[in-house]
């Protein structure tokens, strides 16, 4: 037999199409050419497949060897291909049977001396294979990750190895997930000392999923409160864990099983590029935003960002995903993330402090706060200000609630909002909060008076109107009401430079 097929699978984004490897031997002088729109590195297959199969002991056709990827139009990259190569030769070639490969995809690199070596993005190929019913055969150190998927996985180190279990003369063993027994506790939330206010709005933010934005001079616990939010989110269901491993797998080369279920946190550095908060480069790959899929991201030092960086944070946070265009295909990776930001309130951090000199000129203050803009500030949901406690208050402060007693809270409020509306309140759609979220006469008074003070946005009403849903399902109750707006109003405060002259006060009555 001439000809063979093999089943293999690309990489595109976060999904893993189907490929064909199709392999001929024909006339002609020796050679084997690579068709299919192949890059670099899977051009270079000729080679290693070449090394792999004469020192495994497999004799390499001294023919006119053609092998065609199909579907033509789609990129392929990456060794993927390297195994579903070889063992498209050995099947031509009548080294090896044709019939335990129908229904079995394989996807490995090849070294020159056979052994099989890992790819990064088996997870994705993983779950498209569980999801047709086929087998996959990865090298061992993709198979902890593969069998996350539920399939039927297989794990081998060597091309012999591989060849035997399609012989049947030596069967590989059945991956197995390598998932955590015991996941790693959550920093306590009982670590903050004082900051209620700063504590309530970080809960209501884990409870809703909305973005919270905290302003304060350095030493206030900013960064500290924010490392603790990813212990206060409800735990991911099946579907949540296997798109965030998912992109980890193709970030990252391979997903490490022991993260499994755990929330993600990301904190790159204000230094980050644009293109490292996207993603983007020639195979594209997902950025920070799409690694924080399903968890947090935390931005620290918000205004020293880039500009460019920050403005293309706007897009995600309202579609919940990110679009790389490229020449040849456009790809879409999901951003479902939780924005968390931390700055100072100027350059040196202490204006407004009574108790410090604050160095900086009405100018500069003005100019460090005018560095995020106004239509990203307006997408942030919460915006407190977060004031640096005396000597006093932090030895008179009573140790707050810890961890487990506030994310018990959230997992409630947050279950009840998936009963009712089957997403979390930042994500309610504005006809469904009209139909469902309705407030009472006082709350839509008190809104009205609240946006003609403050010139709110149409946005920035929706966005208060679903903080008070969620305090709402915090108390449990269903309607909306006067104090649940009350409350969220107050933490719609302007944390730049400029701050409204006039506080909000309710009118009396």
């Amino acid at each position: 037999m001439s000809l063979a097929l093999i089943q293999a699978r690309a990489a595109v984004g976060i999904d893993a199409p189907r490929v064909d490897v199709e392999v001929h031997l024909g006339g002609g002088l020796p050679s084997l050419s690579i068709v299919g729109l192949p890059n670099t590195a899977v051009r270079e297959a000729r080679d290693r497949v070449r090394g792999a199969l004469t020192t495994s002991g497999f004799e390499f056709p001294r023919r006119r060897i053609t092998v065609s990827l199909a579907p033509a139009d789609l990129p392929k990259d990456g060794a993927r291909f390297d195994l579903a190569i070889a063992l498209g030769i050995l099947v031509a070639s009548g080294q090896l049977p044709r019939e335990r490969l129908d229904n079995t995809v394989v996807c490995a690199e090849l070294a020159l001396s056979g052994s099989l070596r890992p790819v990064n993005g088996t997870l994705p190929v993983a779950l498209r294979c569980a999801a047709a019913g086929e087998s996959l055969v990865v090298a061992n150190a993709n198979g902890a990750e593969a069998a996350l998927a539920g399939g039927e996985v297989y794990g081998a180190d060597h091309l012999l190895d591989v060849c035997r279990h399609l012989t049947a003369t030596s069967f590989l063993p059945a991956a197995q997930p390598d998932t955590p027994v015991n996941p790693p506790q959550p920093l306590d939330l009982s670590d903050v000392i004082g900051q209620s206010h700063a504590r309530r709005a970080l809960e209501i933010a884990a409870a809703g999923g909305h973005s919270l934005l905290l302003s304060g001079p350095p030493g206030s616990g900013k960064s500290l409160m924010a490392a603790r939010l990813p212990g206060l989110l409800p735990a991911m269901n099946d579907t949540e864990a296997m798109e965030s491993a998912s992109l980890h797998s193709i970030a990252k080369g391979q997903f490490d099983p022991r993260d499994w279920r755990q929330r993600p946190f990301r904190s790159p550095h204000h230094s980050a590029s644009p293109r490292a908060l996207t993603g983007g480069g020639a195979r594209p790959r997902p950025g920070e935003i799409s690694l924080a899929h399903h968890g947090v991201l935390f931005l620290d030092e918000l205004p020293e960002f880039p500009r460019e960086a920050l403005e293309a944070l706007r897009e995600p946070l309202e579609t919940a995903e990110i679009s790389i265009s490229r020449a040849r295909a456009q790809i879409r990776f999901p951003a479902r993330f939780q924005l968390v930001a931390a700055m100072n309130p100027c350059p040196c951090g202490h204006h407004g402090e009574s108790d410090h000199d604050c160095r900086c000129t009405p100018g500069q203050i003005r100019q460090y706060g005018n560095r995020i803009s106004g239509p990203l500030l307006d997408r942030i949901d919460l915006q407190i200000n977060v004031p640096r406690l005396t000597a006093t208050e932090l030895d008179q402060a009573r140790e707050g609630e810890p961890t487990v007693t506030v994310a018990a809270r959230v997992e409630a409020a947050r279950a009840r909002q998936i009963d009712r509306d089957g997403l979390a309140a930042t994500h309610l759609p504005v006809n469904v909060m009209r139909r469902d979220a309705g407030l009472d006469p006082a709350g839509q008074a008190l809104m009205k008076q609240a946006t003609e003070r403050f010139a709110m946005s149409a946005r920035g009403w929706h966005r208060c109107w679903r903080i008070a849903r969620t305090i709402a399902d915090l108390e449990g109750t269903t309607a909306i009401r006067e104090h649940h707006v009350a409350e969220a109003l107050s933490y719609r405060e302007r944390v730049r430079s400029d701050p409204p002259r006039r506080p909000f006060r309710p009118a009396a009555g």
